[in-house]
């Protein structure tokens, strides 16, 4: 098997979610892992490798599959218990995703309850803890022999000592290109003096909006103004995903700033978009060297994922598709 140069690392999940249709779907692969890599798929060959943690009890289909799409799951570490790791959210339209606990959504929309959602507690507003990994957190152990040839790496959102430890961890390695997608359950003024340090070194930084102003709240509600305060840490990019708004970069190394509009697609389901621009924005980032060519990269890898259900959706897409997509946003980016 080839020697993946691409290393994402993230979580898998068992998807559970209320279209904004009243349409349940019900337990299929999800998690910020597939979407990344799918992300990156769009645009290259190569075989990315991605790294995480399940339980004996997730299913061995879902990772076959993943080796079947091209992607590496050699960094998947299977624990010898169960982990619980669904995720139920429901779309009040198109674009607006809502999480809680299960039952009341089932029951205002009488639909009956799946019995695979017993026990769910909804954890996703859930503060991380700046002292106890999770069972899902990662480790220096967790990266395999195979992945320390690869230079380039995407953390996508995990928790706060995942990503207080990994890039340094990369670093070490010999990475020469490290991204970073921060978590909400850390993107709070309660974790103000924790950010800087994860920022620091980063190739890029890529918050959604949503989780830049929780960090901010009460000190300004100006994006730029808050890109410009991370960016003083020691981070030269910064990119802000502003969902159907598309997203605003920052290149802080030669002073300049853009905005760019999402891609006009048609819009089915908008679960993993975030993570599919991070996959598209690496391998665009390195590519070209160009922080807004990695954006449309990124944008259009999102536009993508967003036409479909599932993560592999995006990939039985025209081979052309993609670049055809690019060169059409490309005309549309604003320098500010």
């Amino acid at each position: 098997m080839e020697t993946p140069n691409y290393i994402f690392a993230g979580k898998l999940c068992r998807d559970y979610f209320i279209t904004s249709d009243g349409i349940p779907v019900i337990d299929i692969l999800g998690g910020s892992l597939p979407y990344a890599a799918v992300g990156f798929k769009l645009w290259e060959t190569s075989p990315p490798g991605i790294i995480g943690r399940v339980g004996e009890d997730f299913p061995q289909q879902w990772l076959e599959d993943l080796n079947n799409h091209g992607i590496d799951t050699r960094g998947i570490t299977i624990l010898p218990k169960a982990v619980d790791v669904r995720s139920f959210y429901v779309y009040t339209d198109k674009a607006t995703r809502v999480t809680g606990e299960p039952i009341p959504f089932f029951s205002k929309l009488g639909l009956p309850f799946p019995k695979a959602l017993l026990g769910y507690h909804d954890t996703s507003k859930n503060i991380c803890s700046r002292i106890e990994l999770t069972t899902t957190s990662l480790r220096r152990g967790d990266i395999p022999n195979e992945y320390e040839e690869a230079t380039i790496a995407h953390l996508c959102p995990v928790d706060y000592l995942t990503h207080s430890l990994l890039p340094a961890i990369f670093r070490q390695i010999g990475y020469t290109t490290i991204t970073l997608d921060p978590a909400p359950g850390y993107m709070n003024p309660t974790f103000w003096n924790e950010v800087p340090p994860l920022v620091t070194g980063l190739t890029a930084f890529l918050p959604a909006e949503e989780d830049l102003r929780n960090l901010f709240q009460g000190q300004t509600d100006d994006l730029w103004e808050m890109a410009d305060s991370i960016a003083a840490y020691g981070c030269e990019i910064i990119i802000i995903k502003r969902g159907a708004y598309g997203q605003f970069v920052l290149d802080a190394g030669a002073n300049k700033r853009w905005e760019i509009p999402a891609y006009d697609s048609r819009l089915v389901n908008p679960t993993g978009v975030g993570d599919a621009f991070c996959g598209g924005f690496l391998t665009g980032y390195r590519q070209t060297y160009d922080p807004v060519e990695a954006a449309l990269f990124g944008n259009i890898s999102a536009s993508i994922v967003s036409e479909g259900v599932g993560p592999f959706f995006a990939l039985g897409v025209l081979r052309r598709l993609p670049q055809a997509r690019l060169d059409h946003l490309r005309q549309s980016v604003r320098r500010i």
